[in-house]
């Protein structure tokens, strides 16, 4: 038995004899739980400095040696303004009345005369009426005083040949001289009022005509005011309701542009000075034209003056109250000056690519660099930058103000 139990004792596990746990276990997770913070902190940092950014779209031009830019291109001044047409019509009626007809629509080309629109001419028609009657009464009048005075002139003959006879008074013989002249004074009072009936006629005829409205010149309608039903009135005065105009017609080839001139630089303007227009809603259209003249008066709030410039050729794209940006260019004996001169130094690039006096955005693989410049010269729509740049780098034109160092930029045209 002896044996036997020292055999079970020998084969039962000791619990007290297992290697105790270092104190560095958990300390061991921690560690491990620390970096793997670490590993993920820098993971998303990385992901945050590599992930994609939305594309800043800039326009972008390249920069010209001063030296081969043509001196031609060049302007004196720029500015803006709008077109207009000199001759431009609201159309309206002479009499207040209801309108029955309207013949015209935006877009319609009118010929000078034609009819665009009629008034209610019902009383104008009774009032010709009546005084074509009241001329035709006149006329009968006239044809019984011309039987009377034809019988009194007869009268007072045979009384003067009676007299001379003895066989009639003399008070008989005055008499009907007397009603001879009373008769003529009442013919030439008829003749009068044939005349007046005559002309109440031709004054009744153009009120009926005045309900007719008719085109003033040959043009485009570019407004519609009115509609068969509404009152309309050559006075503001009619009220609410009343409109004052059928509608408006502008005549095309009278079309011209109008801009405003800082008075600083009017001196660079003169009447026949060649421009250039562009149309903001054809920045690519190129308008050959010319200065018409200058206004010589300023506009005292805005230090401006007015300068009316004619188109050379006709568009049909130029519309009236478009917006055109124009360039006064140089007289050509100036440009030939130019060209005998030295050799300008630098580069030319557009003057909205030089921002705050004398810094340039170049675009190099696809990232901008904030660069500074020197010696800038405006010349109209360019500028001349003296160093900094050179020929064939590519410039950010009107860069956005959000834009920064090193940003990947997407180039649109």
């Amino acid at each position: 038995m002896s044996n036997q139990a020292d055999l079970l004792a020998r084969l039962k596990l000791d619990r007290d004899d297992r290697p105790a746990p270092t104190n560095g276990g958990g300390g061991g997770r921690l560690l491990w739980f620390v970096a793997g913070l670490l590993v993920l902190g820098l993971l998303l940092l990385a992901w945050l400095w590599w992930r994609p950014q939305a594309l800043l779209e800039v326009r972008v031009a390249p920069a010209r040696s001063a030296a081969s830019a043509p001196a031609a291109s060049a302007s004196v001044l720029d500015a803006s303004g709008y077109v207009v047409a000199r001759r431009q019509a609201t159309v309206s009626s002479k009499v207040t009345g209801k309108v029955t007809e309207v013949l015209i629509e935006e877009g319609q080309t009118v010929a000078e005369g034609e009819v665009l629109a009629r008034i209610d001419d019902r009383n104008a028609q009774a009032q010709l009426a009546l005084a074509e009657a009241q001329m035709q009464a006149a006329r009968s009048q006239l044809t019984e005083v011309r039987v009377q005075l034809a019988d009194a002139e007869r009268t007072v003959t045979r009384n003067r040949e009676l007299a001379g006879k003895g066989l009639v008074s003399q008070a008989a013989l005055d008499s009907a001289e007397a009603s001879r002249d009373s008769l003529k004074a009442r013919l030439a009072s008829a003749v009068q009022q044939v005349t007046v009936a005559s002309r109440s006629v031709e004054v009744q005829a153009q009120q009926l005509d005045d309900t007719v409205v008719r085109a003033p010149f040959a043009g485009v309608v570019t407004v519609k005011n009115a509609q068969p039903g509404e009152m309309i009135s050559p006075l503001s005065a009619g009220g609410d309701g009343t409109r004052t105009g059928i509608g408006t017609v502008v005549d095309m080839d009278s079309l011209e542009i109008e801009v405003d001139v800082n008075e600083n630089f009017i001196n660079r303007v003169r009447p026949g000075q060649r421009v250039t227009a562009r149309l903001n809603a054809y920045p690519d259209l190129d308008l050959p034209a010319e200065v018409i003249a200058v206004i010589p008066t300023a506009d005292r709030s805005k230090a401006t003056v007015k300068v009316r410039i004619g188109l050379t050729t006709r568009d049909p794209r130029v519309l009236p109250e478009m917006g055109v940006r124009v360039a006064f260019l140089p007289d050509a004996a100036a440009a030939d000056d130019d060209d005998d001169a030295a050799p300008a130094r630098g580069v030319r690039v557009p003057a909205s690519a030089v921002v705050e006096g004398a810094v340039v955005w170049v675009l190099r693989d696809e990232r901008v660099e904030r660069r500074a410049v020197a010696d800038v010269e405006v010349l109209g729509s360019d500028a001349r930058v003296g160093t900094g740049l050179r020929p064939g780098e590519r410039v950010v034109v009107e860069p956005p103000a959000d834009l920064v160092e090193g940003r990947v930029v997407r180039v649109v045209s």
